[in-house]
């Protein structure tokens, strides 16, 4: 199904609510001019122009996604031009592969990236940090990185546009945590958490570009 909505509409966005910061994406999503909307079932899946993957656990998430009959679905409106944001596990669940991984997790293959898994570290290690964010406007964005994945190659038709800072210490020193392809974008750490909406503001014109 494809959602089409006029220019002064605000359109309806969905955020998958099966685990993970559901209330903050959608508190981020409506302070962005948005229709947001909870997406459990496929009949709500085909009434949003967009889809919002919080974090939490993919290999839950995964499992989740079958339980509720949402996972080819999901994959459908994906292949066929539906705009997504990923954070966290929905960076992984939205990536081509997964290392890491149970051997069966399901992936949902919108972004041509692989990624590694809880490559931060445990909870313990999880830290916070500025970045540089290619089309954020107004300055760095604070990023949480909680358990999370990082991106280790990048397909041909994907855009980076954040890397871990270089004054950062360690093997994480300049890994991507940001990308975007076509109307796919996801994020390595959580811009739910910090009341900045900037990065759900540019996935927002994204929707619209894309259901004009």
């Amino acid at each position: 199904m494809t959602v089409t909505t006029g220019g002064g509409v605000a359109p309806p966005v969905g955020v998958l609510a099966l685990q993970g910061n559901v209330a903050e994406h959608l508190d981020a999503l409506r302070a962005c001019g948005a229709d947001p909307r909870t997406v459990r079932r496929p009949a709500e899946l085909d009434e949003v122009a967009g889809l919002v993957l919080p974090g939490g656990e993919s290999t839950t998430l995964s499992k989740l996604l079958v339980a509720f009959d949402l996972l080819e679905p999901l994959r459908a409106r994906l292949a066929a031009g539906m705009p997504a944001f990923g954070s966290c596990a929905g960076m992984i669940l939205l990536a081509r592969e997964a290392i890491d991984a149970r051997p069966d997790q399901h992936q949902l293959g919108a972004l041509d990236i692989v990624v590694r898994r809880n490559a931060f570290g445990r909870q313990v290690q999880s830290f916070e940090s500025d970045l540089a964010v290619t089309g954020i406007r107004g300055g760095p964005v604070r990023a949480v990185f909680i358990r999370a994945p990082w991106v280790e190659s990048t397909g041909r038709g994907v855009e980076v546009l954040a890397r871990v800072p270089g004054s950062v210490a360690g093997p994480a020193s300049g890994k991507v945590v940001a990308v975007r392809q076509g109307p796919v974008m996801a994020t390595a750490f959580h811009p739910e958490q910090t009341g900045d909406a900037r990065l759900h503001d540019l996935f927002l014109h994204r929707v619209r570009e894309y259901t004009a």
